[in-house]
């Protein structure tokens, strides 16, 4: 059957009374659309998604319950997307439009006005009616009424939220808002009629008596409702399926030419790489002839091809071992064993995020099976601001300007921005996409359409890189929807350099489902070796691999350092006077801003820079800083392609934890901040990252032996206390522990400082963090009282943390045969990637982002003086909308505010005075980028006095905020 007759069957036999139950109207036009129209636009759409567009993936899913296989599957959906709107087919509902509702009741369809029926109708909302509806329905064909509710919640789940018991009963205490008048069975006929008729044109009849002993999975009914509000809201879409005029009639070719212009084409078709690994990774990354693969990389792919299902594989290897590129690759032979049709990979940040896209559209355009239909998202609240996301090449002919746009002249057909799959709710389900770690974590939060979600991630491959970043609250998150991914049999990567032991085997027994303490799992937990690779397959015993080491090796030398400027001052100094680079990693900002002060005041008049890098910059000075570094500090390549160069002269960037990870730079010396043990690893991968000459002999020759001096604490108290900031950041058990392990590095020498050790990478890596977040007591004898106290302290936390993300937290996938009544109760309602939306799926307390601009003395409002590229000191209007190109980069000038301005007890006086700078012409939905956004406006110095509080903004250091008084 073609997607246009599913309306011409259904129709064709339909009564008058039938025929004129009317769905959809526009006050505007007058327009209208009767039910059994959209019903089959709905119909014709979800086989067209099945065929065309689903996953195979997402296909076996959905039909693995079923007796007839895909094939009940497609009748299935189809069927569903037909009748989700039958609740419309209710006085409830059809009262609403007084034009409308007067002609059905000539057809002796009775109802009151909406007055009349008044505020009860709000307890029969029409997807709820629909699922009471079929589920009497199927019940008169036979049904048992358990069975019957697990097709019925897709109906009732439509709009995102499938009822709850409650609310079935609310409804059902109301029939008169289902049936009609007592008496009168009028509704019930038609009702009836429109049910049977669907049955017929989607050839669904035959089977009831087949399915009526089905027990579907909690997944596939998430997916079926998924397929079931896409269909729908495909086929709600006016510009797409337009309404019928008072006195007009559909014309022949709809569901055909709308289907047309929607234009989602067929996905990825991967397919299994073939040929050696070396053959695979050079082809897929561009290699130079003398680019070898790593053993990780190697062994990587080799486990991808030992695993005959759908399963999780867990890589821990260094920095710099090329883990991304072995994900990909194991993403690819993943892909093509499950049947998946895209990826996503999920990061820490949204600088990461940003970094990762450019590698992942590069990854994709090297792929077989994609032609340009592919469609690629950037998943995070800022990714209409990034320029390679923005450079994609549109696809689908109802973009805004009816226009396919091309890939660049040179450029092979790749990914694509397709039209239809932008914004918050549908972006994910575009084919490949990157994204900040909340897009993922989002899919185990209560919310509304959390459906799509899940949908999103069935379809595709998943890549989680950094998966040591994550504290308990957002692990909670994690846990939960690799039970769900699992369930789906959705692969998985989990990429780390620095995975403690038990964190390893919980991301196992979550993916695999297992019961806590399962002695399968013990080897996981117990796997001696590093880089190690961990495969989980469900219903399976894991599988864990020591893999050869690269070669590589970095032998630091660490000593500790009084957490002094002054002495911190004096020793780069005497570390640089033969040139050089070096790094200081702070826990703070603050920290930052005070230390470059100082060292600023110490190298005034000699050739040594002094700059810094956090995270507290405009989005568009931070990314001209990122592009500074790299062009600086990056590799040789990388420094080439950008037109930089090292620095001749001696360089000290000061810089917050930006520079731990997403940014490949490489320095001469070290300085860091105490921090727990992982990130420490992971700051001194930082250091000789790259060879430079022979033995690094074009190093200076005092720093050609890597090194790293630990302050950021008291050394002289027992054991060491870490400073205020960083115990706020990262709790003090954590740091304590992490100078614990490395006691033993750092021998004791009279008067508190310490003889130089040794930390040998990658050598060290796992003893070090294994030991550091293991149970075993760790460190002197004298440091245990204190260590245990904050273990306990510790503990505490880490429970109330997990407790706080249960408040919303999903269920994992239920047993088979229970329907999503109340699948997100109590959720959270709408979610989305906004402070608000991510502080659901993370312990990081207020956020509040803020645009910069500059009011000039003549009263003028402008865009920031000083931005690179032309884009500082744009007038900006306030009685209208601002241009295209103004509002991006007034867009582009955010920057979050620092924990003064939101704590608890100042954070409402802050927003109150900001909303004093509200412009009401750019609350105009003409002024996308800039509607809804809090301004800080500036004075001519740069200055503003918010809350009591001074702030000031450079290009050169930032933000800066300190007490007024």
């Amino acid at each position: 059957m073609s997607y246009e007759e599913y309306a011409r069957e259904l129709g064709a036999d339909l009564t008058d009374a039938a025929r004129s139950v009317w769905a959809k109207h526009d006050w505007d036009s007058g327009g209208w659309l009767p039910l059994w129209r959209h019903m089959g636009d709905s119909a014709g759409t979800a086989a067209y998604l099945w065929d065309e567009w689903l996953p195979p993936q997402v296909r076996a899913r959905i039909t693995e319950a079923l007796p007839g296989g895909e094939a009940d599957g497609r009748r299935l959906v189809v069927w569903l997307a037909m009748v989700h709107d039958i609740g419309k087919a209710t006085p409830a509902f059809a009262c609403q439009v007084e034009g409308l509702a007067e002609a059905m009741r000539s057809q002796g369809l009775k109802m009151g006005s909406a007055a009349q029926m008044g505020k009860d109708r709000s307890l029969a909302p029409h997807g709820m009616a629909g699922q009471l509806l079929l589920v009497d329905w199927l019940q008169e064909n036979g049904w048992a009424k358990r069975t019957a509710q697990q097709f019925g919640a897709v109906v009732g789940g439509h709009h995102g939220v499938p009822p709850t018991d409650a609310d079935l009963q609310d409804a059902l205490g109301h029939p008169e808002l289902l049936y009609g008048p007592t008496g009168t069975d009028a509704w019930r006929r038609v009702q009836c009629e429109l049910f049977d008729a669907a049955a017929v044109a989607c050839g669904i009849r035959p089977h009831l008596d087949a399915w009526s002993s089905v027990k579907l999975p909690q997944p596939s009914q998430v997916l079926l409702s998924a397929l079931v509000i896409v269909s729908d809201w495909i086929a709600s879409n006016a510009s797409l399926f337009p309404y019928f005029q008072q006195a007009g009639t559909a014309a022949d070719g709809r569901v055909s030419r709308a289907l047309q212009r929607l234009g989602l084409r067929g996905r990825w078709h991967p397919r299994l790489p073939q040929g050696s690994a070396q053959d695979v990774f050079a082809a897929r990354f561009s290699w130079d002839e003398g680019i070898r693969v790593r053993p990780v990389q190697e062994a990587a792919l080799a486990a991808t091809r030992s695993m005959d299902e759908p399963g999780m594989l867990v890589i821990e290897a260094p920095m710099g071992e090329g883990k991304t590129e072995a994900a990909l690759v194991a993403a690819e032979h993943m892909a093509a064993v499950s049947g998946a049709g895209g990826c996503f990979v999920a990061l820490p940040t949204m600088a990461t995020s940003n970094a990762m896209f450019s590698r992942l559209t590069d990854w994709a355009d090297s792929l077989e099976g994609i032609d340009g239909s592919a469609s690629g998202f950037l998943a995070h609240s800022k990714a209409a601001l990034n320029d390679d996301y923005a450079g994609l090449p549109f696809a689908g002919v109802g973009s805004a300007d009816g226009i396919e746009r091309d890939a660049p002249e040179g450029r092979r057909p790749g990914l694509a921005a397709h039209w239809w799959l932008r914004g918050r709710k549908k972006g994910m389900l575009a084919d490949f996409a990157v994204g900040t770690i909340d897009q993922l974590l989002f899919a185990g939060l209560k919310s509304r359409h959390l459906a799509l979600r899940h949908l999103a991630v069935a379809g595709k491959v998943v890549v989680i890189d950094e998966a040591h970043a994550y504290d308990t609250y957002m692990n909670t998150y994690l846990d939960t929807v690799l039970a769900w991914l699992g369930a789906y049999r959705v692969p998985v990567v989990v990429l780390s350099a620095t995975l403690p032991a038990r964190r390893r085997r919980e991301l196992a027994e979550a993916y695999c489902q297992a019961r806590r303490g399962s002695l399968e799992f013990d080897a996981v937990e117990k796997a001696q070796g590093y880089p190690l690779l961990t495969s989980a397959v469900t219903g399976k015993a894991p599988q864990v691999e020591a893999v050869e080491a690269s070669g590589r090796r970095t032998e630091v030398g660490i000593e500790r350092l009084d957490d002094d400027l002054d002495v911190l001052a004096h020793r780069l100094e005497a570390e640089l006077a033969g040139g050089g680079c070096a790094l200081v990693v702070r826990n703070t900002v603050k920290r930052v801003h005070a230390t470059a002060k100082v060292l600023r005041d110490r190298f005034a008049g000699t050739d040594v820079e002094v700059s810094v890098a956090h995270a507290r910059f405009v989005d568009l000075d931070r990314a001209d800083k990122d592009r500074e570094l790299l062009a600086a500090f990056g590799p040789p390549a990388k420094v080439a392609d950008l037109g930089g160069h090292r620095p001749q002269h001696p360089r000290i960037v000061v810089a917050s934890q930006v520079a731990e990870q997403s940014l490949d730079i490489d320095f001469d010396l070290l300085v860091t901040d105490l921090a727990p043990v992982d990130l420490m690893l992971q700051r001194m991968g930082r250091l000789h990252r790259h060879l430079r000459g022979q033995g690094q002999s074009q190093r200076p020759e005092g720093l050609r032996t890597a090194r790293c001096l630990i302050t950021g604490a008291d050394w002289g108290q027992q054991p060491p206390e870490p400073d205020a900031g960083s115990q706020f950041v990262y709790r003090r058990y954590p740091l304590l522990r992490a100078a614990a392990v490395l006691d033993s590095h750092l021998p004791a020498e009279e008067g508190g400082n310490a003889a130089g050790g040794t930390v040998v990478l990658p050598d060290d890596i796992d003893r070090l963090v294994q030991d550091a977040y293991g149970p075993d007591p760790i460190g002197p004898p004298g440091w245990q009282e204190e260590l245990e106290q904050a273990r306990e302290a510790h503990e505490i936390e880490e429970a109330d943390k997990a407790d706080q993300a249960r408040a919303f937290l999903l269920n994992v996938p239920a047993k088979t045969g229970r329907s999503l009544i109340g699948w997100v109760n109590a959720g959270v309602g709408d979610t989305d990637d906004s402070p608000r939306g991510r502080a659901q799926v993370r312990d990081a307390g207020e956020s509040l982002e803020v645009l910069l601009l500059q009011r000039r003395a003549d009263g003028v409002l402008t865009t920031l003086p000083g931005l690179q590229q032309g884009k500082g000191g744009i007038e900006l209007p306030t009685d209208f909308a601002p241009s295209e190109e103004a509002g991006r980069i007034a867009a582009a000038s955010a920057v979050r505010l620092p924990f003064p301005l939101v704590a608890p007890w100042v954070i409402d006086r802050v927003i109150g005075e900001l909303e004093q700078n509200l412009f009401p012409a750019w609350q105009d939905k003409d002024a996308h980028w800039v509607a809804g956004e809090l301004l800080l406006i500036l004075d001519e110095d740069c200055r503003a006095r918010l809350a009591g509080f001074d702030a000031y903004y450079s290009h050169e250091d930032g933000l800066e905020v300190t007490d007024g008084h």
